[in-house]
């Protein structure tokens, strides 16, 4: 009971917080606000624009410009944006998503879902430390974006990873860059006719939203073809951030080294021990299973989106203040490199799992 109490007190922020808190919230409001402004604005014609990549990019002009001057007040605030509202922002998530939706595509989304995530990401993993020799933590950040949900997965997995902000930030750069050429790319390959040979209009969808690396990027691409693709797409790829859960639970699991002073090899139950369970993400899982067997008003529903929308933007901007130019110059081009070839993966090996799958 102690340890529960002391969990939800470190959800509550202090007074020591409020100062960097309130800059973090005004600037995703406004970042929310000018999303939608220049949607409005432009009919919608700049595509890939989302209120988290405003975000970070606006969070990392401030970052290395004005905010080094107001660190020593604003710190401890930014830090708890970066941590606390980010796991605040994923188990708010599942009120975008509900059982139904799972049920209504079938098993074949399931399986492609499962096969394109475990192949995407172990392949990352294996590319990035062994051939192209990018530092781990930036490789298993670029494999979560790549193989689940993008930059919610990539800042779902910091904690787990203890990531630098810098390195957060590459991958989800990776995740903005080759998510939007793929959102452009997939109808312009269905509606020249290359894809019609092995995949129908609903595994078409199944294919957007099972390899397409953001929701927002998968609901163009969908829609491009049809209403009723955008939808398969969509669920497709909410069944893919359902799947965050488990991942994140196994990877702290393949983190773990154990310790053991004899020097012989940990033991499994050493290792299971040392986990540290991401709760967030089970309570991520709770909330769906909640918003699948309670009733909700469509008011509370479109109120609790919004709030989610508010906090991952907070989690966004506050690791855009944090990042420093310096370091990402530091990291190269290999973690671009990496980034476009797990692209060429998602839409070739991707294209053959699915084919695969609905030839069963």
């Amino acid at each position: 009971m102690y340890a529960l109490t002391q969990s939800v007190n470190n959800y509550l922020p202090r007074s020591r917080h409020l100062a960097g808190l309130i800059v973090v919230l005004i600037g995703s409001l406004f970042c929310l606000w000018l999303n939608t402004s220049v949607n409005t604005w432009t009919n919608g014609r700049i595509v890939g624009l989302s209120s988290l990549t405003l975000a970070i990019l606006i969070g990392m002009v401030l970052g290395n410009t004005v905010y080094p001057n107001l660190a020593k007040r604003l710190s401890v605030g930014v830090a708890f944006a970066k941590g606390q509202i980010l796991r605040l922002a994923i188990m708010f998530y599942g009120f975008k998503l509900t059982l139904t939706q799972v049920s209504s595509v079938g098993l074949s989304a399931v399986m492609s879902d499962a096969l394109v995530l475990t192949s995407t990401f172990l392949l990352t993993y294996w590319i990035g430390t062994r051939w192209l020799k990018v530092d781990k933590q930036t490789t298993l950040l670029i494999g979560s974006g790549a193989s689940i949900c993008g930059a919610a997965a990539v800042i779902a997995a910091e904690p787990v990873i203890k990531a630098e902000a810098h390195k957060v930030t590459i991958a989800v750069a990776t995740v903005v860059v080759f998510g939007t050429v793929a959102m452009l790319l997939y109808p312009f390959l269905y509606h020249l006719g290359w894809l019609q040979p092995w995949l129908n209009a609903q595994q078409y969808g199944i294919y957007t939203g099972s390899t397409i690396h953001e929701v927002a990027q998968v609901v163009v691409a969908g829609n491009a073809v049809s209403p009723e693709v955008g939808d398969t797409a969509v669920v497709t790829k909410m069944i893919r951030v359902m799947m965050l859960a488990p991942f994140l639970l196994i990877l702290s699991f393949a983190l773990t080294k154990g310790s053991s002073d004899n020097g012989k090899k940990p033991s499994f139950m050493n290792r299971v021990q040392q986990v540290k369970v991401p709760w967030f993400a089970f309570i991520f899982i709770a909330i769906v299973l909640l918003h699948t067997w309670v009733p909700m008003t469509a008011s509370f529903e479109r109120s609790m989106v919004m709030l989610d929308d508010v906090l991952l933007t907070m989690a966004m901007f506050a690791l855009g203040l944090t990042t420093h130019l310096g370091a990402i110059k530091q990291a190269g081009v290999k973690p671009l490199i990496l980034g476009a070839i797990m692209f060429t993966w998602l839409i070739v090996g991707g294209g053959l799992i699915n084919i695969g799958i609905a030839s069963l």
